[in-house]
């Protein structure tokens, strides 16, 4: 140790006078040896003697001894301990300079060092941004992209930084793209892969950035990479396999990234589903569906899909799924099939394919996010759909399953959709036999309960699916509808000034299909709606007060005619 005080007393002086750069050399060397054999104790002495400073002097004054004494910083950072002390003695700014340089063993002292200063240190790492080392770091990969330590090097720089806005911003603007995308083709070791991919994933996160690697092909890699190793089952390969797949859909989440990718189903990624979709890999089936249901978020693009038969596919996958199978890819799959619903003519289409057959082997399903999508789908295909309304609206298994479900107290979402599917199927069937299957199935007072739902749109739906059925059968529901004390909650919502027009309006369009059952008109009576509805028509929405007049004129006609809600 008597030694290495020598040498440190000495870094101390020459740097004040860096001229003596054959003592300095010396003396940097002996401390890299001591560093190497006991980093604690050597590290506690470096800092002891304040020899912090004269190696920032050194950085600055002397290129000869630059190199090695960045060497001695990249060993010191090692210690979180001595870390703050070389933020603190201004050996960043001091450090930034030599990434300017052309030597290759200086830029890979100095990357190191900068690199582990600035780790998990946000403010430090903002600052670098600002000092523009994006652009050092960007001319390292493009000048020496066949230097693997020095490229190490420069990619942990970038994985570092890239989560930065900032960064991403001043990436942007540069080539890096390119050069991480030509990194990548060339890349051999599984780490490597891994890190060149974290990155991209961190500037995928921004839009301009998305487009670049687009354009730059950076899919075909990815595409290829998950070729290669999905017969693998080693855990690397794996790895490898997941960080390619995230960066894929990453890709689609951006609209003009996503269009470029899918090219008319011509593109690489849309070409590889199939295979995805059949693969034995959970995670490159769920990767199939996701590109699917990110594909679709566009009407021409589902047609298109739909033309080309992926429909099939997406159900072929859920067949596989059905008994205690992956959840997050049965999720994902129906997610893509109800995208792909969205569009008119693909509702025709589908439903004419046996989709809506098909898709209820999900039925016995006993997790909540595959009902939450489920129902979220057939809601989907039915919207519109006269036709498959009236057909799944007899369906007994079906009503009994969302009947069980809108009593899921667990699972709001759950409870929510089934709710809704449970009013989309009278609402677009106007059948007389599914206002009887679903009133058998006891799913009426489920209607009545979302009428107080929190959410407008649930409201309103309730209470124009209640209106239809009241209107087409009254005599079948009034008992139920007398025994959820609908009247009463029709009054309140009446009655709530916080409540929206639209709801109000479709309140008193219920009323108005309901007036005609002398018990539910008793219960009016009792309530005292009458004067609710004199309220109402000094609204200021003219909607409202027009509907309050109509139900008070044909409550004082005591009409028998159930056909006021169409007029």
């Amino acid at each position: 140790m008597e030694t290495l005080i020598h040498h440190l007393e000495c870094l101390k002086l020459c740097g004040e006078d860096t001229d003596d750069e054959k003592q300095i050399l010396q003396s940097l060397n002996m401390v890299l040896l001591a560093l190497d054999e006991d980093m604690q104790k050597s590290a506690k002495l470096l800092t002891d003697y304040n020899v912090l400073p004269a190696l920032a002097k050194i950085l600055k004054a002397s290129p000869t001894c630059a190199e090695k004494a960045a060497q001695v910083l990249a060993e010191l950072a090692k210690n979180e301990e001595t870390r703050r002390l070389c933020i603190d003695a201004g050996l960043v700014l001091a450090l930034v300079p030599l990434l300017e340089s052309s030597d290759q063993e200086i830029l890979l002292h100095a990357g190191r060092a900068i690199g582990r200063i600035c780790y998990e240190n946000n403010d430090l790492q903002e600052q670098l941004v600002e000092l523009d080392v994006i652009s050092s770091l960007v001319r390292i990969l493009t000048d020496f992209p066949d230097n693997d330590t020095l490229v190490r090097v420069d990619l942990l720089a970038l994985s570092n930084l890239a989560d930065l806005e900032s960064a991403k911003e001043a990436l942007s603007k540069t080539t890096v793209v390119g050069q991480l995308v030509k990194q990548l083709k060339k890349a051999e070791s599984h780490e490597r892969v891994e890190i060149i991919i974290e990155v991209l994933q961190m500037l995928a996160e921004n839009d301009a950035l998305k487009l670049q690697l687009v354009d730059s092909c950076v899919q075909e890699i990815l595409c290829s990479i998950l070729q290669r190793l999905q017969e693998s089952s080693q855990a690397e390969d794996m790895c490898t396999m997941k960080s390619s797949s995230d960066l894929i859909v990453s890709l689609l989440l951006g609209d003009e990234s996503m269009q470029k990718l899918f090219d008319s189903g011509r593109g690489i990624v849309y070409q590889n589903i199939p295979s995805w979709l059949t693969s034995r890999h959970t995670l490159l089936q769920m990767t199939g569906a996701l590109a699917i249901a990110n594909f679709a978020r566009n009407d021409s693009n589902c047609v298109r899909m739909v033309q080309l038969g992926v429909v099939h596919q997406l159900l072929d996958l859920l067949e596989l799924h059905v008994e205690n199978g992956d959840v997050a890819v049965q999720h994902a799959a129906l997610s893509a099939l109800r995208n792909l619903a969205i569009p008119v003519m693909n509702k025709v289409q589908m439903l004419a394919e046996g989709v809506a057959d098909r898709i209820q082997m999900l039925l016995r399903s006993e997790m909540p996010p595959v009902q939450f999508k489920l129902l979220g789908t057939l809601r989907m295909l039915t919207d519109g759909q006269a036709d498959t309304a009236r057909i799944l609206g007899q369906d007994s298994k079906l009503l009994n399953r969302l009947v069980q479900w809108c009593e899921a107290k667990d699972h709001t979402g759950v409870r929510g959709e089934a709710n809704r599917l449970l009013a989309s199927l009278l609402r677009h069937s106007k059948s007389q036999d599914v206002v009887k299957a679903v009133q058998q199935a006891e799913g009426m007072k489920h209607l009545v309960s979302m009428t107080t739902s929190e959410h407008a749109i649930m409201q309103n739906e309730a209470l124009i699916a209640l209106a239809i059925a009241s209107a087409i059968n009254l005599a079948i529901v009034e008992e139920t509808f007398k025994e959820s004390e609908l009247v009463s909650i029709l009054q309140k919502i009446l009655e709530d000034e916080a409540m929206g027009p639209e709801v109000k309006y479709n309140s008193l369009g219920l009323l108005c299909s309901i007036v005609d059952s002398d018990e539910l008109r008793k219960e009016m009576t009792v309530v005292n709606i009458k004067e609710t509805l004199e309220k109402l028509c000094g609204q200021i929405n003219n909607n409202v007060a027009k509907q309050a007049n109509t139900v008070l004129q044909i409550l004082a006609n005591c009409s028998q005619n159930s056909g006021h809600f169409f007029a």
